[in-house]
């Protein structure tokens, strides 16, 4: 577990976007066996997404996202309510309302049935949250989540305190975090100019250039680049002054 822990803190210190702090709790994950994660920041202004890193099912993020479901998921509010961690899953939470029970049935879909969150209050503006989860409940992974509480709170809080101060909200398009490039390339799209041409404003090749709002696209869940530069700019209107 030290060595884990050490790696995690090595690594945390050098990630500066989503890929890599995905990279970074990914590891944690496979070095104690906890299936997937995800890491879940709610936003300062209602109107406004949270950020979410995670190795969910991307269309399951990004259906969560489009639904605005942090504000009815049971574990978030749960969260809200403590500072302590805290295990959830079917048959484990009560007192469910109609539409949150809908919600864990769409999430079981996408395996996504147990788990172990962490709330995260630091002081420093809204909840986050850091949850491992998996498709079914089992012994081995409540053995591994309950003997390592503690450190799995300390981790949390870290990968917190540095994604708030990396992180960079402006790559964020109703909650999903682009990078700089990926960002860079669906602005120029959302003007009206094409690959060929945003690839000789930026000074890179036609290919990368596709390859990045390739992978824009695929981020937001949509097919095309029209779609993906319409979310950028709704979010654009949207955003306070």
């Amino acid at each position: 577990m030290h060595r884990v822990f050490q790696r995690f803190i090595d690594h945390l210190s050098i990630a500066y976007d989503v890929p890599t702090f995905s990279e970074v709790m990914t590891d944690v994950a496979a070095g104690l066996d906890l299936c997937s994660f995800a890491y879940l920041a709610l936003p300062s202004q209602r109107s406004r997404a949270p950020l979410i890193i995670s190795t969910y099912p991307e269309i399951w993020v990004a259906h969560y996202v489009r639904n605005h479901y942090e504000r009815l998921d049971p574990i978030i509010v749960q969260a809200l309510q403590t500072p302590e961690p805290f295990q959830w899953g079917l048959g484990l939470s009560t007192e469910l309302t109609r539409a949150q029970q809908d919600f864990f049935d769409e999430a079981c879909h996408f395996g996504i049935r147990f788990g172990f969150t962490v709330p995260i209050h630091d002081g420093h503006g809204p909840i986050a949250a850091l949850t491992f989860a998996c498709d079914q409940r089992n012994t081995p992974f409540e053995t591994r989540v309950r003997s390592n509480a503690r450190v799995l709170q300390l981790m949390a809080l870290n990968f917190h305190a540095h994604a708030r101060r990396k992180l960079r909200s402006e790559h964020c398009i109703d909650g999903i975090c682009l990078s700089t490039r990926e960002f860079e390339c669906l602005e120029w799209a959302s003007e009206g100019k094409s690959a060929w041409e945003i690839s000789r404003i930026l000074g890179l090749s036609h290919h990368t250039v596709a390859s990045y709002l390739k992978s824009a696209k695929k981020k937001l869940g949509v097919r095309t680049v029209v779609q993906a530069a319409t979310r950028l700019v709704g979010c654009k209107i949207r955003k306070p002054k």
